[in-house]
């Protein structure tokens, strides 16, 4: 039997809602599918508003196709150690990060930003972004010539990630939550995982007004199960797409072969908080974790008319304990 969704009555809905949320899992964990959950039917249950979504996949696309177009001209990558393999170096995570934060002020502000040459202004950011993660400003490095040759051949894409990134700006954040998405991890069998790796690695890098405001749902899937979604969502044309792209199996393996959540919350200073020191300032995340381990959300990549109470009784009779603990972590913050 297919009913209409909420299968819950009689809830008490709060006005407040999550400020900013960060989803974090493996990839193909279910970040996408669980946003659409939470703001789906009744997001004032979950503590949702109306969502402002940033992720970090547009940023990593527009690297791969900049190295492609260096291979296609005898040039090195300056991204990918080869084609579909993993970074070549540990900053260029940290360097995602900054990009996000840029993105997240630019939220706040209200004000979208729309350069004249999008392709010139994406590589200066891709630059400075990597310099302030620890990294080098390697798109600069290049020959001039080269450079504004690339960018005449990105020209398009780059634009229609800036027009995408100022279609999500509102008027306003009031009543809103801002949810940004990103998978975090390292090679299998390292223990601990390399400085930039991880999410240690990574959530330093956002800002302090950033982590002031953040929520942390952590979506629990094991690395086999990661690897078995991954290949089970990806289609052929969906390299563009957030929710249908596959990530290659080698990076699977040597960047998300593992992640460091237990690590972090095993140096937790208060209960249900992650610890993340960031420009020399300990802050303690509001912190859940939803069990995804059994799948649990791969039914709602379908059209919610075909979703069913045997499908979604599970998933809520887990999620939703998860989102509550995590409103009672921000609201003791």
């Amino acid at each position: 039997m297919r009913l209409p969704l909420p299968f819950h009555k009689g809830v008490s809905h709060m006005a407040e809602v999550f400020d900013t949320l960060l989803l974090l899992a493996l990839p193909a964990s279910g970040k996408s599918e669980v946003r659409n959950y939470l703001t789906h039917k009744d997001p004032a249950r979950f503590h949702m508003g109306p969502t402002v979504q940033l992720d970090d996949y547009p940023y990593v696309h527009l690297q791969i196709r900049l190295d492609e177009e260096l291979v296609k001209r005898g040039q090195p990558r300056l991204f990918h150690s080869y084609d579909g393999g993993p970074f070549n170096a540990g900053w260029h995570w940290g360097a995602l990060i900054r990009l996000l934060d840029e993105d997240y002020a630019e939220v706040r502000s209200g004000v979208a930003e729309v350069p004249a040459q999008a392709a010139l202004h994406l590589f200066e950011r891709l630059d400075r972004a990597s310099v302030q993660a620890g990294g080098e400003a390697r798109i600069a490095a290049l020959d001039e010539a080269l450079r504004a040759e690339l960018a005449g051949v990105l020209e398009a894409e780059a634009r229609a990630l800036y027009e995408e990134k100022a279609k999500n700006v509102p008027e306003s954040l009031e009543g809103r939550t801002v949810v940004i998405e990103f998978a975090r991890g390292g090679e299998m069998n390292l223990v601990p995982l390399p400085d930039g790796y991880g999410y240690a690695g990574s959530l330093r890098h956002f800002s302090a007004e950033l982590l002031a405001r953040a929520a942390i749902l952590y979506i629990w899937v094991e690395p086999h199960e990661s690897r078995r979604k991954n290949r089970a969502r990806a289609r052929p044309d969906g390299q563009g797409s957030i929710l249908f792209h596959g990530t290659p199996e080698p990076v699977m393996y040597e960047e998300y072969g593992r992640d460091d959540m237990g690590e972090l919350l095993a140096a937790a200073r208060k209960e249900g908080t992650l610890p993340i020191t960031a420009g020399g300032v300990d802050f303690d995340i509001p912190f859940a974790r939803f069990d995804n381990r059994i799948d649990k959300t791969s039914f709602l990549r379908g059209d919610p008319s075909e979703w069913t109470e045997a499908e979604v009784a599970p998933l809520d009779a887990a999620i939703f304990p998860a989102t509550e603990a995590l409103w009672a972590a921000v609201q003791s913050r």
